[in-house]
């Protein structure tokens, strides 16, 4: 069994970062591939961005590459998702999520964290 909290979230305006963490319990972490998506009001949920097992593979919608860079630290037990140029549409709340056999952002996902709202002014 693995939780997973969010944090980071907030208000900030168009241009702007912010820093999303995602911390994970257990011991098992680093056996996880980890993604992060995220749904905007009266839409469905999408993806953002995975990262593998071990950091060295990642990938990204293409909404917010060269915008957003996800990271993890295994000794930590934690995923980032820094965002940068923020822009009013990526308001939304996002979600971290653990995948024990996926080796792609496809997934399937086995644990979900509760969310943690972006609100991007403009």
């Amino acid at each position: 069994q693995v939780q997973l909290v969010e944090s980071g979230g907030g208000l900030v305006q168009a241009g702007g970062s912010l820093r999303l963490s995602c911390a994970a319990s257990g011991r098992t972490f680093s056996s996880y591939s980890m993604g992060w998506f995220r749904r905007a009001p009266g839409k469905e949920r999408e993806f953002v961005a995975f990262i593998s097992k071990s950091g060295s593979g990642t990938s990204y919608s293409d909404s917010v590459k060269d915008r957003f860079t996800i990271s993890r630290d295994n000794a930590k037990n934690t995923v980032y998702l820094q965002m940068n140029s923020l822009k009013p549409e990526d308001t939304a709340v996002y979600y971290c999520a653990a995948s024990l056999y996926s080796t792609t952002f496809r997934g399937p996902y086995d644990y979900w964290g509760q969310g943690t709202q972006v609100t991007v002014s403009s």
